[in-house]
């Protein structure tokens, strides 16, 4: 999948001007915060979420540890694994498994991984027909369009948009689609035939687990197990980073995962793989592979980025920025949106490329606050904004201006005098008017909202004043 971060600024602007879907959006940014916040009062959340960020510290300080172990495991339990380098090697590696089992058909389940890979293209590509099995991965799917949420694909479109392209897409003759059961019910009709012919069933995970060699997948929707035990072969790809030591530590993680990606306190399926069909099963699949992605992050580990590794992929960190919300998902330009996005991003495919991400962002903290992995992803963004400083990534104009200010805030006392004179300009300028449609240096503010006539002094001069009125000095 093409990589195209580094137009964030104008896609972010295009989605500014699509008065629907930023409607939408609002809603999304309203409605997801406070079922997240209801679901996490009634755990002690900081007290989980410290454990299992202990738990995951200690899981990536030993990464080869457990990895090893981890496929030990799979091993004993009839298993193969494979291990891929770079998104090439590992959409290589699926297709090698898919010809050897002479596969036609392909039922996905939802994973970060195989976008982040683009598995999808590269096996249609190789004339395999593959069917994304989560309801909103193939509402995007057929629609030709990425995902714009990492747990809603979908939440971009209206529910008459999705109307529109089932009657389209699917030839079942006239009908109405009155309303979203409907549709629903129609989804689950044509995916019904994808489910029982698919040859190769491909899922994700979202842990792995070193001391069973298990995989464990969460969905709301079934698909998952749909896909893992109807296929005569079963493919989980996963990112070397899921690694947990225990089925405990797994399903604490879950606990803080199902609050933050979508409100509740599970989801409607916790499901542990753990190999082939053997003797004595009625069913599941003959063959089962786990396909295991590096894609620079060994790079990533033991870096001041590390923290990065641990997270979860619920999304909450997206439903909680104003940027994400006034963007959406598509102006970031590749499969990892919003705050962890803006730091994941630079990371796996190059600061170059992606230097837009790390400055879209307000500073204003929601992304840690919510954060179920303990993630300092404000902090995070600064260290990738001052590594394209000293890689002299960003514009002169900016850096120069950055070393301006940098130079300033050392001198205090001449700092001062020159904001409080220039609150005093701006204040007696803009006085009638109450602000400033055009203003030097700030078009990246007055181009979309006018600029506010300052009140007359600067906050140090008013507080140094109210305190002299106090007696304090």
């Amino acid at each position: 999948m093409k990589q195209t971060s580094e137009h964030f600024q104008d896609s972010a602007r295009a989605a500014l001007a699509r008065t629907e879907a930023r409607e939408r959006m609002d809603i999304l940014g309203l409605f997801m915060p406070a079922m997240r916040d209801a679901a996490v009062a009634e755990v002690d959340f900081e007290a989980l979420r410290e454990h299992v960020k202990r738990v995951k510290d200690h899981t990536l300080d030993n990464l080869e540890h457990y990895l090893r172990q981890f496929e030990e495991q799979v091993v004993m339990n009839g298993g193969h694994v494979h291990w891929a380098r770079d998104a090439a090697e590992l959409n290589a590696t699926v297709l090698d498994i898919c010809r050897a089992a002479e596969a036609r058909r392909v039922g996905k389940g939802k994973s970060m991984i195989t976008e982040e890979t683009g598995l999808t293209e590269h096996l249609e590509k190789a004339g395999l027909l593959v069917t994304e099995t989560d309801l909103g991965e193939y509402i995007v799917q057929i629609a030709g369009e990425p995902p714009s949420h990492i747990v809603g694909p979908a939440f971009h479109k209206s529910e008459q948009e999705i109307r529109e392209l089932f009657l389209d897409q699917h030839k079942l003759g006239r009908r109405q689609l009155e309303d979203p059961p409907a549709m629903v019910a129609e989804a689950r009709e044509v995916l019904r035939e994808r489910f029982l012919s698919a040859d190769v069933g491909i899922i994700g995970s979202n842990a792995l687990i070193a001391e069973t060699g298990q995989t464990m997948l969460v969905t709301n929707e079934g698909n998952g197990d749909l896909v893992s035990t109807l296929p005569r072969v079963h493919i989980v790809c996963a990112s070397i980073e899921k690694l947990m030591p225990r089925p405990e530590d797994a399903l604490a993680q879950i606990r803080l995962l199902a609050r933050s990606a979508i409100g509740t306190a599970v989801t409607a399926y916790t499901s542990f793989y753990s190999g082939p069909r053997r003797a004595e099963d009625l069913d599941g699949p003959e063959q089962y592979h786990v396909v295991l992605l590096d894609n620079r992050r060994t790079e990533i580990l033991g870096s001041n980025y590390q923290d990065m590794l641990a997270c979860m992929r619920c999304g909450a960190c997206l439903t909680h920025c104003p940027v994400y919300i006034g963007a959406g998902g598509h102006a970031y330009g590749w499969v990892y949106p919003g705050p962890m996005g803006s730091v994941l991003t630079p990371l796996l495919t190059g600061l170059e490329e992606a230097s837009e991400l790390p400055n879209a962002c307000t500073s204003c903290g929601r992304c840690e606050e919510v954060c179920p992995a303990g993630i300092p992803l404000p902090d995070l963004l600064r260290d990738l904004r001052a590594d394209e400083t000293r890689a002299k990534i960003t514009p002169a104009r900016w850096r120069w201006g950055m070393k301006l200010h940098g130079w300033l805030a050392r001198m205090p006392g001449l700092y001062q005098a020159l904001t409080g004179t220039a609150i005093a300009v701006l204040s007696r300028l803009g006085r009638r008017s109450g602000g400033f449609r055009r203003l030097p240096m700030a078009g990246g503010w007055t181009q979309v909202r006018d600029f506010p006539t300052p009140q007359g002094d600067s906050f140090m001069r008013q507080w140094k004043r109210r305190n002299k009125e106090a007696g304090n000095g």
